[in-house]
């Protein structure tokens, strides 16, 4: 399947979903439970990143008390609509880890995610390495800027810009932190696949982090 072929079976979908979110925000039902069932397993990957998995569930049913109560005056296209949850799913993170401060343990920093080529063939060769929820604990290991940036381009399914916005960053910052941390993953991937096989043939090739 080629790039080209991915990006239209895209646009296709998004845009039966954005005709989702014009009937959800006049008051479809039916348009808002499509809308949910596109969004949350997107929002609660993300979440479970931020805050852990035994916490994404309270985290995400906040997050859509507050969409479900403002999604009338929302304005964008699907797009805009899931950097618009990602960053009110965001925001529900943060208050969590604020008041959890005095916790001894948390499955993954807060603060260590909130410092500040295309991801999603990369997340797809990744995903059929592993499962959801390996991946995104994997995900959870590299450098804060970068699991951020992957999940919102490779999970949520955030463009650069829109990506961007959530995290407070330009898109080009947005961009280089994906590609940085799906090359990481690759080379874990590749590390953890050599250990399990360690008769395989291996390249004497060197690689190289240089960007």
């Amino acid at each position: 399947m080629t790039e080209r072929t991915v990006a239209a079976g895209r646009i296709s979908s998004d845009t039966g979903m954005s005709e989702c979110l014009a009937a959800a925000r006049e008051g479809d039902e039916n348009g808002f439970v499509r809308l949910y069932r596109d969004v949350q397993p997107r929002l609660r990957r993300y979440a479970s990143v931020l805050v852990g998995g035994q916490d994404a569930d309270d985290v995400t049913a906040e997050a859509w008390l507050q969409i479900a109560r403002d999604l009338r005056g929302f304005s964008g296209d699907i797009q805009a609509f899931r950097a618009w949850t990602a960053r009110i799913v965001r925001n529900r993170a943060l208050d969590l880890a604020r008041s959890r401060l005095r916790r001894p343990s948390v499955p993954i920093g807060l603060d260590d995610l909130l410092d500040g080529a295309e991801p999603h063939d990369a997340w797809d060769l990744a995903a059929e390495r592993m499962s959801t929820e390996k991946a995104i604990a994997l995900i959870a290991t590299l450098p804060r800027d970068q699991a951020e940036a992957v999940l919102l381009r490779a999970v949520v399914g955030l463009d650069p810009a829109a990506a961007g916005e959530v995290l407070g960053k330009r898109a080009g910052a947005v961009r280089v932190a994906a590609h940085r941390g799906l090359k990481s993953l690759a080379r874990r991937l590749s590390a953890a696949s050599d250990a399990a096989n360690p008769d395989a043939p291996t390249s004497d090739a060197p690689t190289s982090d240089a960007e």
